[in-house]
């Protein structure tokens, strides 16, 4: 990137910024459980999933992360202990313990909370094979939180992610019967539109088997570098074909993005002026202006769309 390029993108961050000082996000008409969601690994999903999420606790809404994943990605990064010790989503699945008796407040926020994954996890397939509704347990305990929730008057959550594995597996089919909508998070090269296909269709299959409301409602495109054509392209087939989910935001390839995990922070906390921060920001925006009632895609300022 050119120096010329590398000081618009900083006035774009700078402004970015303000914009988002003290920024109240709008509350959804009810609570948006969206499974985050590739078959394919080392497109961002984790990131996505953990910097949007804090994103919008920032912003003042309530926020609980799913980690179901057996690596237990999403947790780290959210700095939440998931040793072999501790409760996860595993023993919700399997033992039947309430999400309430796992479930951890982040450190980073009252209002962003995470069940977190152990490895545990990669054992689910198994223990299950043979056990009644099997693929909705996940939706089950989650209706149960929801309505415990609101028993105990506690605030209603907002947005439910639930980080999947990177396979079309039984826990990223619980995910989907547990979600109302997917958001599939993709780097803009070729092999990437034919995995996208594959998991859209595998959408429409639980859609029509177990889940008649689940929907692929959002498509980001991350590590996106406009400089290459291979990128533009694909992003123009994405939205070609997927025009009412493609988001309109794009999240550049970072280094401190990459790296914010290994501090068990989510990036929009441990380096919120980096360009990865500023997007993640947009990108959260733009997904709680979805879920706003009358939405369409001309609320999208397209002016602060972020840049690689």
């Amino acid at each position: 990137m050119s120096g010329s390029s590398i000081f618009e993108q900083l006035q774009a961050d700078h402004s970015a910024l303000e914009e988002f000082a003290g920024m109240r996000f709008p509350h959804p008409d009810q609570t948006r459980i969206i499974a985050v969601a590739n078959q394919k690994g080392g497109v961002g999903k984790t990131s996505t999933t953990v910097n949007v999420a804090a994103a919008l606790a920032e912003a003042g809404l309530h926020v609980l992360v799913i980690d179901a994943d057996s690596q237990g990605n999403a947790s780290t990064a959210l700095g939440v202990a998931h040793d072999e010790e501790q409760a996860s989503i595993y023993d919700v699945l399997v033992e039947g313990t309430r999400i309430d008796d796992v479930v951890v407040t982040t450190s980073f926020a009252p209002t962003l909370l995470c069940v977190p994954a152990t490895i545990d996890v990669a054992a689910v397939e198994i223990e299950l094979i043979n056990a009644a509704e099997r693929e909705s347990r996940l939706h089950h305990a989650l209706d149960e939180y929801l309505e415990s929730r609101a028993t105990e008057g506690l605030p209603r959550l907002d947005y439910v992610f639930i980080d999947c594995p990177p396979s079309l597996g039984l826990m990223t089919i619980n995910a989907f019967v547990a979600a109302n909508e997917v958001l599939i998070p993709m780097q803009a090269e070729y092999y990437a539109l034919e995995g996208l296909a594959l998991l859209t269709r595998s959408v429409e299959r639980v859609a029509q088997t177990h889940n008649s409301s689940l929907t692929v409602s959002m498509i980001a495109l991350t590590m996106f570098d406009k400089r290459t054509t291979l990128a533009r392209d694909v992003e123009g087939e994405v939205r070609n074909y997927f025009s009412s989910a493609a988001l309109h935001t794009r999240i550049p390839r970072s280094v401190r993005v990459a790296e914010a995990p290994s501090f068990g922070a989510p990036v929009v906390f441990w380096d919120p002026r980096c360009s990865g921060a500023v997007a993640y920001k947009q990108l959260a925006q733009e997904i709680a202006q979805r879920g706003v009632a009358g939405w369409d895609s001309s609320m999208v300022n397209n002016d602060n769309v972020q840049e690689a």
